[in-house]
């Protein structure tokens, strides 16, 4: 067998998610290397000296080089967003029927939500609207700016876990208050709201979340008795 067919996958089949193909990958590059160091045919050492070629060390040692490089399972993290690229083309959405006249104390609303749990004041705060992988990394690295509320689409439950508890509020434009987010917001008790539909929301605008309002009922998906937590846009970064 030569290296080329070595590295190649069985059948020619190619692994579908990129954990798996990462990991597998770094099994067949170290064992073709050790194979072609040792000169021996791959019938000579497939079952007498196969542990020279791959061994339990060296799986948890590729499995941590996997892990200290930052992977954060971008394929679930970012399905939303590969799969229905026109909803979640952006994070605002264009969504009409929300007044465009502030209101007496300055504020104007932009969006409704399902709050996920009922809090005694409202949140402000700057929105970060997050997408990407590469952003959460930063996060991780630097820390979340004191007060940040993310907006993200309903994968965003899977790229943000690592640093949910950060922020003091979440926009999710999808999902429900049941949903795994929902779930996350819960045990961590970060303000959030589901299913949110905004006019429109840039990096850096000040808006204030209605947490106040009564969580849906357990029917209310089927009633369609949502939408009752507001969003209100208090200052926009131009």
């Amino acid at each position: 067998m030569s290296d080329s067919e070595w590295i190649t996958p069985k059948w020619g089949a190619t692994e579908v998610l990129p954990l798996p193909g990462r990991f597998n990958s770094m099994v067949r590059t170290l064992a073709a290397d050790r194979i072609a160091a040792t000169g021996a045919q791959w019938k000579d050492i497939v079952f007498e000296r196969q542990f020279e070629l791959f061994s339990r060390a060296d799986a948890d040692a590729i499995e941590k080089e996997v892990l200290d490089s930052g992977y954060r399972f971008d394929f679930s993290a970012t399905v939303s967003l590969e799969s229905e690229p026109e909803k979640y083309r952006r994070p605002e959405r264009e969504i009409s029927g929300f007044t465009e006249e502030r209101s007496t104390d300055g504020r104007r609303q932009v969006g409704v939500g399902d709050n996920v749990i009922s809090k005694p004041q409202t949140v402000v705060g700057p929105v970060a609207l997050i997408s990407t992988i590469e952003q959460v990394m930063d996060y991780l690295t630097d820390g979340v700016p004191a007060g940040t509320i993310a907006v993200i689409d309903d994968s965003g439950g899977t790229l943000t876990a690592p640093i949910i508890e950060g922020f003091a509020g979440v926009i999710c434009l999808g999902g429900t208050v049941r949903s795994h987010l929902g779930i996350l917001a819960r045990e961590y008790d970060v303000p959030t709201l589901m299913n949110c539909k905004i006019d429109e929301l840039r990096d850096g605008d000040l808006v204030e979340l209605e947490v106040t309002a009564t969580p849906p009922a357990s029917d209310a998906y089927e009633t369609g008795d949502i939408g009752h937590a507001r969003i209100w846009l208090i200052e926009n970064e131009g």
